[in-house]
């Protein structure tokens, strides 16, 4: 009988070698301990899986799964087999030993009604970790989250053989005519195939037998890639092309976009086939497998040993490219960006140093960016123009840059990124200004992809001498892939924070004589005093203190979620705005667990600039603890104080010139240093 690759799988024993770590809950956790601070991870007492059921009591909406320490001095592959019921998600986080933060590898929160598989990476490293899985409930009764199994096998996600009873996390996108199955070597169920392929193991395979109608499409999709991959991607194959049929290999990102990357240059073989092919991956990608028919005598392919290399295929393969050559933030000079031919007006990089009245940089608030301010040009235009590094052809990128516009009536067209193309001397515009002035760190996003190389080209005009203004940029970066992909790296890390998708975990902590930190976007709605917009985009979310309704010499306090201790320096990263006649003191204070008195790690009082200013503070701590943001309204209404962008680092904070914790207040609004 034939068996369909589904999800709903049905697990035996056997398959590839596993490694320690792996579990599958059948006699117990396997050394696996819930969280005691959190709801519990519980062994279902029905059937060979840990649950964590809802409903739970508010504050503990989640249940964290700890492993024992495990080493990873070899690359290995994590099958993670789940199901979410009702609201719920899934995370598994990876724990360094004596680390503070988790490094989140992977998510899931859509619900099913089968068992799911997981595939996720594990790259070799010298040092000791702990696989973290965590669960979290909506709100309400039925929800729960299970895990069947944990199996921790050798080698790449990627990699299959067909014998793992997971059938290594690859899927069959389902069509009702044709599909991928599990082929047998078992001559009496299936004599034609065991005769047509000769293999003695598990294998995958696509009839046409089925196929209605033209183009009738079978593809299976191997496991999202979960950490950057390049290298030779081989597979073995076996095609029968008695009434047309096709077979090609493509891959595809996470918003659906495919790429062709292998078709065979012969139909039929008789024999099985090694193919070989350079495969890059920089950002998360399935591989789809995909044969097509243009009827029911199409006939087969068939597909087996999917295996994969760290080194490509070809010696002369160039590496993955590294678009951070585009990335600068002007503090250490131009980078890779020229200035375009003598003659046009220049773009200038300039510092100015926290005050009351002009912006400051992007990256620090009192750092350096460049301005272009065509109004004083001689020459007729009031253009200038900025020449990036070169970009190879074919590859997608994500260009993101911080733009702010001052002193003009109309916008429109008054910057344009192109892409400029120098054997050619064409240009492709990408992106233009338009809307009015706003004089506000804007961040813009360009996904771009061109069959020649290609530099970026960013241009700054004036139409007239009295329709102009000035023109700041900063913080250019480049990343492969499209702009819409989640944000550019696999791994994200706990204790990020840019408030777009709420508190992250920060918690309001009531007291007498206390009000709230309150989540907002845009301007806050007392004049002369706040933030215009957030720092991370511009247009985005930022916690800040409302001064009007306390009285003054109130405060509110906004602490973190617990944070293990670490033998290791730490450095907090966060940027504040203190922006008003009124304004009181932020303070940042660390509490660890045991200690009635907390410490006071940093602290700045009174007005301090209308830009976004950046502080880095180093703190060490080797037990549990938080750390505490508190703000003091001051003498008046206009004591509005925001933050924004809180990280945490491993390290102590690297100096970096003009640091905000280092730059002294400026009277001089025309304190610009070049």
């Amino acid at each position: 009988m034939l068996q369909v690759l589904f999800l709903s799988l049905h697990f035996v024993v056997g398959g590839a070698q596993t490694l320690p770590g792996s579990c599958r809950f059948e006699n117990g956790t396997c050394g696996y301990v819930s969280d005691p601070s959190l709801s519990k991870w519980a062994l279902n007492q029905d059937g060979s899986f840990i649950a964590v059921d809802g409903p739970l009591t508010e504050g503990r909406e989640r249940a964290v799964l700890v492993s024992p320490e495990l080493e990873m001095s070899d690359w290995s592959c994590v099958r993670l087999v789940y199901q979410i019921t009702g609201s719920g998600s899934l995370h598994f986080h990876l724990r360094p030993e004596g680390g503070t933060f988790d490094q989140t590898l992977w998510t899931a929160d859509q619900p099913s009604d089968s068992w799911l598989v997981a595939s996720i990476d594990l790259w070799n490293t010298s040092a000791s970790h702990k696989m973290v899985v965590e669960g979290r409930l909506g709100r309400g009764a039925n929800n729960s989250v299970s895990i069947f199994e944990i199996r921790i096998v050798p080698g790449y996600c990627i990699e299959c053989n067909f014998e793992d009873p997971h059938m290594c996390g690859y899927r069959n996108q389902w069509n009702p005519s044709v599909n991928w199955y599990i082929g047998k070597p078992n001559k009496e169920t299936q004599p034609n195939l065991s005769t047509w392929t000769g293999s003695t193991g598990h294998y995958m395979y696509v009839d046409s037998t089925y196929a209605g109608k033209p183009q009738e499409v079978a593809r299976l999709v191997s496991p999202m890639t979960t950490t950057p991959l390049s290298g030779c991607l081989s597979f073995y194959y076996l095609q029968n092309r008695d009434g047309g049929s096709e077979f090609s290999v493509f891959t595809r990102d996470v918003l659906g976009q495919g790429e062709e990357i292998w078709r065979p240059g012969n139909y039929h073989t008789t024999n099985w086939t090694l193919v070989q092919l350079d495969l890059k991956a920089p950002y998360p990608l399935e591989v789809v497998f995909e044969a097509a028919f243009n009827n029911a005598s199409g006939g087969r392919v068939a597909l087996d040993n999917i295996s994969f290399s760290a080194e490509f295929c070809n010696a002369e393969t160039e590496p993955t490219f590294d678009p951070s050559v585009a990335n600068c933030d002007f503090e250490s000079g131009f980078c890779g960006y020229q200035q375009a031919q003598t003659g046009w007006s220049l773009w200038k990089r300039v510092s100015i140093k926290p005050n009351l009245y002009r912006t400051g940089d992007h990256t620090t608030g009192a750092g350096w960016f460049l301005l272009a301010n065509t109004r004083f040009s001689s020459r007729s235009g009031y253009m200038s123009r900025l020449i990036g590094p070169q970009v190879p052809a074919r590859l997608k990128y994500c260009l993101r840059f911080y733009y702010a516009l001052a002193g003009f009536r109309k916008t429109d067209s008054v910057l344009a990124v192109y892409a400029f193309h120098k054997d050619s001397h064409t240009q492709e515009k990408l992106w233009t200004s338009s809307g009015t002035t706003r004089d506000v760190w804007t961040e813009v996003d360009v996904t771009f992809q061109r069959p020649e190389a290609v530099t970026v080209l960013f241009v700054s005009v004036c139409k007239n001498f009295w329709d102009c203004g000035s023109v700041a940029l900063d913080d250019i970066s480049m990343t492969l892939g499209d702009c819409y992909l989640p944000s550019g790296s696999f791994l994200s890390i706990s204790g990020q924070c840019d408030f777009e998708r709420g508190d992250c975990g920060y918690t309001q902590e009531k007291a007498v004589d206390t009000v709230d930190w309150v989540l907002a976007r845009g301007p806050t709605p007392t004049s002369f005093t706040g933030p215009m917009g957030d720092h991370t985009t511009g247009m985005g979310h930022y916690m800040y203190l409302e001064a009007s309704p306390m009285l003054a010499g109130q405060n509110a306090r906004l602490a973190s979620g617990d944070l293990r201790g670490s033998r290791s320096p730490q450095c907090l990263h966060f940027h504040y705005h203190m922006f008003g006649s009124g304004i009181g003191r932020l303070n940042v204070y660390l509490r660890q667990e045991g200690r009635d008195q907390e410490e006071a790690l940093w602290s700045r009082h009174g007005e301090q600039s209308i830009s976004w200013l950046r502080a880095e503070v180093d703190y060490k701590c080797d037990r549990k603890h938080q750390i505490v943001f508190e703000a003091v309204r001051g003498t008046s209404i206009r004591s509005d104080i925001a933050i924004d962008d809180i990280m945490f680092t491993k390290g102590p904070c690297k100096a970096a010139g003009h640091t905000a914790s280092q730059a002294g207040f400026s009277a001089n609004f025309n304190d610009i240093e070049h």
